[in-house]
């Protein structure tokens, strides 16, 4: 069972928002205009918001990304090396490196640490606290954010040297109805959460007990295209224009 009641003082959680400058769909990605804030600073707002957060720190590599996060009442203490914020940098990497500057620099040494995407602007507070109740209801060593997936693996299909239409993976039996087919899931780059000491030693997300935290499909856009953050842009002004509850 999930603990509800679970405060900062029950567990420290570290926030890493990896945000480098370099990006090839959309150009300057993390600080895009969207709904009228940069793309980074949903990210930051929704870290900032959660009750479980001690700290928000963004790792860039980018002066003008480190300004507006800061603007946006982030934590930049560092510059990111350059050799970690290349194309080809595993997005593990930023992570460790964060932990260990902190660690290294400033004494700081959080029970867990969540890397959160700025490519996920519909991510939401009260995500990143469930997910760390998991955490901790569980003993996990990682918890990671995933969603039903929209085309189940048994639908879908490859497509031979000639064009043929093959299978991607063969169902038990032919004709099986659409909601008899077992449950898929996705990671959708929202939320890794890890136990930190663990995360250290063994350098993955997949630690012995890791855990999924299941997010609607609704908050699990990951901006990746214009036409992706397009669709946040309306969604996102759709959700500002919806009344309050309270009014």
């Amino acid at each position: 069972m999930i603990n509800q009641s679970m405060s900062k003082e029950d567990v420290s959680l570290l926030a890493i928002i990896p945000a480098r400058g370099g990006s090839k769909s959309i150009s300057r990605k993390n600080i895009a205009p969207l709904a009228g804030r940069p793309l980074i600073a949903w990210t930051i707002e929704a870290a900032q918001a959660s009750l479980l957060v001690d700290r928000v720190v963004v790792s860039t590599d980018d002066v003008e990304i480190a300004e507006v996060a800061q603007n946006y009442g982030a934590e930049v203490p560092f510059i990111r090396p350059p050799e970690l914020a290349q194309d080809d940098t595993p997005g593990i990497d930023p992570v460790l490196h964060g932990i260990q500057w902190l660690a290294e620099n400033q004494g700081y040494e959080p029970d867990y640490v969540v890397l959160l995407q700025p490519t996920s602007p519909l991510r939401t507070s009260e995500d990143i606290e469930q997910a760390m109740k998991l955490a901790s209801s569980q003993r996990a060593d990682s918890v990671l954010s995933v969603t039903p997936v929209a085309h189940h693996p048994y639908r879908m299909k490859l497509l031979d040297t000639e064009g043929r239409i093959k299978d991607f993976r063969r169902a038990p039996q032919r004709g099986i109805q659409r909601q008899n087919l077992p449950p898929v899931y996705g990671l959708n780059g929202a939320i890794y959460l890890v136990k930190r000491r663990p995360f250290l030693q063994h350098r993955t997300w997949f630690g012995a007990r890791t855990y999924a935290y299941v997010m609607e499909q609704e908050r699990s856009l990951d901006i990746d295209t214009p036409w992706d953050l397009r669709l946040a842009e309306l969604i996102l002004k759709d959700n500002q224009n919806q009344p309050s509850l309270t009014d």
